[in-house]
């Protein structure tokens, strides 16, 4: 006790000495401590985060914020008596588990509902651990152990042992020793570390893939680490794994030296990482190399953080409230207590989408590699990232992985996600976006429906409020459209976040992009988990089109709500009716495409939906020049089709994508060709409405502006086939035809 007074008063020594230099809010301004010389702006907000041995300290740490009357009161330190426990929430684990489930639905196994293996690192009386090993009724804990016993139970039965972990769980203290050894399987145990040997049975030694009778405890444990089981589950203290290519000096955690070891020997599936730094970097590159699946610790236990920052949020909101008069203090704890749920709700849905979005990349990481090379050498050369530090590849190991057709690992695209992300907010921050009424629901959608619903106005006046709504933003653009989008739309059309969320938002209404991705979302566990990413990128690919095609067709500055009203309407108009405006043989591949997502289990009305998406990237042109010439929406479709058809366009786009890229700019001009094509079918279709005698069939419109053209056309269905011809063609012989398709539009005026 009397030691535990010296550390409670050498931690209120800490935060008395943070406080001497941290601005406060009094009366609703910035005053600053006596005599503190500052050289940077006005900054109040600090808030105390519980760190290991101190999370219990959140009462002392708010018992000081209020000898100094700071601002904040007891959202100084979440999570103390009037806050959310996070051992009670079991929200650290529970996020955690999102990037586990999600990682089994990429092999196609639902954890909720089939039996898996465990191997695991830690005890029934850890927060991390003991939650998240009672997330699964079909968990099978084949193994784990912490600091003092090894935990072995080759066969479990799922449901004796679920209950017996709850048992431990909710017994004060617990340890393996606890456990009830009648229900551990045959030939398992509980053993301590500081024994010189540990008997292994017929049916350990069948677990391990081992011959020896027995084994020192390390060498036991370095087994377990090893096991061929389906998850690796971190809820411990120490680093565990690292690369074949490190020392075990540079990792820094000498006491697990002796089990220590390297990514490219573990025989798991998934690993969840509930605990900080129990793998290194690069042991997370070296296991994802060879086909393992997990992302970062940083990315798997930040509901944590994750759910302080909502619990900071909405004390800044409900004080003001109780200051206003309109609450009282006994009334706000109530609410918190009764808003717990759908906290933790937000805060996993987190968790949730930013998985996705790393697993989403992550599929197509080979594609987007000189994309995401581009981006680090962005971040690098601007001081905004430290290569070596993040232990992100150099230009040689980039070109290695090109020539072998891998991209980045989703250890290595997680950190460039944060990076991505503290870029965009960052832009956001000094951007007029958080301040667009438009975005109004970015703001409320972030806090629990009772206050959206209840106190919508002080929302809108919150401190924090900008900060909220950047956050918000930059999460649905860089989870949807990926890493490095925003530096290719910089470097496509010059774009810069600012417009590119302007056309992020609009897209996202035009097209109903949010409600779509939900139901996509509801596929979960229904259909195989690469169909739904591809609906998924399906998506995305439309969102990445046309966020540039508006960059590239307005001013930058133009509204959110002006450019979605121009469009919406038509855009619909033109989902609705299809697939009539195509072409025979586009509407033959839609569906074709509608039969094999039907088949693949994707419901026919949403197969259909998606479907239709490829033909819809071309939708804001033709609404765009429907609108310019006034004319009806479906026969300007079918104009801009079957002009397609016609001049052999769609096979042109097709052999524009079948070019071989070896750097980045290849990669922006091959798309630069491809935009260059869609421009010159978009105004060879205007000319044709300003040229052509009014009538209600397409194919007629087009044959008038044939035989006014014929010279032109002919000449360019002379260059097609003989190129179609050849086995195949570089990038000159496609912007040759493609040029000529610019003369051909200039002739028809």
């Amino acid at each position: 006790e009397k030691s535990m007074a010296v550390v409670v008063e050498c931690y209120k020594t800490l935060l008395r000495g943070m406080l001497d230099l941290t601005d406060n809010l009094i009366g609703g301004g910035v005053v600053s401590p006596d005599s503190l010389v500052k050289y940077d702006g006005d900054d109040p907000y600090l808030v105390i985060a519980a760190d290991e041995g101190t999370a219990t300290f959140s009462d002392i740490a708010n018992g000081v914020a209020q000898e100094y009357r700071f601002w904040l009161g007891d959202a100084f330190a979440s999570g103390g008596s009037a806050g959310y426990d996070h051992k009670k929430m079991g929200i650290t684990a529970r996020g955690a588990w999102e990037s586990v489930k999600r990682n089994f639905r990429e092999l196609n196994i639902d954890i909720l509902h089939e039996d898996f293996r465990v191997v695991g690192i830690g005890d029934m009386s850890g927060d991390v651990f003991g939650n998240g090993m009672l997330l699964s009724r079909h968990i099978k804990l084949v193994g784990a152990f912490n600091h003092m016993h090894i935990f072995l139970d080759p066969d479990p039965d799922p449901e004796i042992s679920y209950t017996e972990r709850e048992r431990l769980f909710a017994l004060p203290r617990s340890n393996w020793t606890d456990y009830d050894r009648r229900v551990i399987s045959r030939g398992g145990g509980v053993y301590a570390r500081s024994l010189k040997s540990i008997p292994l049975s017929d049916e350990v030694k069948r677990l391990l893939c081992v011959k020896a009778d027995r084994l020192p405890p390390n060498e036991l444990i370095t087994l377990l680490l090893k096991a061929p089981v389906d998850l690796l589950w971190n809820g411990g203290i120490g680093t565990y794994v690292k690369a074949e290519t490190e020392t075990h000096e540079s990792v820094g955690d000498k006491a697990n030296e002796g089990v220590r070891i390297n990514g490219n020997e573990l025989r798991c599936k998934v690993v969840g990482e509930g605990g900080n730094l129990g793998f290194t970097q690069l042991g997370r590159v070296e296991f994802a190399a060879k086909g393992g699946l997990l992302y970062t610790d940083a990315i798997d236990n930040s509901a944590g953080v994750d759910c302080s920052d909502h619990e900071v949020n909405i004390k800044i909101l409900l004080d003001q409230i109780v200051a206003n008069g309109e609450m009282t203090q006994k009334q706000r704890n109530r609410l918190l207590v009764e808003m717990t749920d759908e906290v933790a709700k937000l805060v996993l849905a987190h968790n949730y989408a930013q998985t996705q979005a790393i697993s989403l990349v992550a599929w197509k990481a080979p594609e987007k590699l000189y994309e995401h090379a581009r981006f680090i050498d962005s971040l690098e050369q601007r001081g905004r990232l430290n290569r070596e530090l993040e232990f992100l590849p150099g230009a040689k190991a980039i070109a290695e992985r090109q020539a072998k057709g891998r991209g980045l690992t989703k250890p290595e695209l997680s950190v460039l996600h944060a990076y991505s992300k503290m870029n965009y907010y960052e832009a956001l921050l000094a951007s007029d976006i958080p301040d667009n009424a438009y975005l109004q629901s970015e703001l409320t959608g972030y806090f629990p429906t009772v206050l959206a619903e209840r106190f919508a106005a002080e929302i809108g006046s919150h401190r924090l409020k900008r900060e909220i709504t950047a956050t918000h933003l930059t999460n649905r653009i860089v989870d949807h459209v990926g890493p490095g989008f925003g530096f290719r739309v910089r470097e496509e059309v010059g774009a810069d976040i600012a417009g590119l969320t302007r056309a992020y938002v609009s897209v996202s209404e035009i097209f109903g992009i949010d409600e779509l991705w939900q139901e996509i979302e509801a596929l979960d566990n229904q259909v195989a988990a690469t169909v739904q990413m591809e609906l998924m990128l399906m998506v995305t690919d439309l969102l990445r089109h046309t966020v540039i095609w508006l960059l590239r067709h307005h001013e930058q500055g133009t509204g959110i709500q002006t450019l979605a009203d121009y469009f919406r309407d038509g855009v619909r108009e033109l989902a609705a009716g299809m697939p009539k405006p195509l072409t025979s043989t586009d509407r033959l591949s839609l569906n074709q495409k509608v039969k094999y997502l039907s088949n693949a289990g994707v419901p026919r009305e949403l197969a259909q939906r998606v479907g239709i998406l490829v033909p819809m990237a071309s939708s804001l042109d033709i609404v765009r020049v429907a609108r310019q010439h006034d004319r009806e929406i479906l026969l300007v479709a079918a104009l801009y089709f079957n002009l397609g058809k016609t001049l052999q366009f769609h096979w042109l786009r097709e052999q524009i994508g079948l070019l071989k890229i070896h750097t980045h700019w290849h990669d922006l001009a091959r798309t630069r060709l491809g935009d260059m094509l869609n421009n010159h079918q978009r105004e060879i279709t205007a000319h044709i409405l300003r040229c052509t005698k009014p009538t209600k069939s397409a194919k007629k419109m087009i044959d008038q502006w044939q035989e006014a053209n014929l010279y032109a056309v002919e000449r360019h269905a002379e260059i097609v086939a003989e190129f179609r011809a050849r086995s195949s063609l570089d990038f000159a012989m496609l912007s040759m035809v493609v040029a000529g398709a610019e003369t051909m539009r200039g002739s028809v005026s």
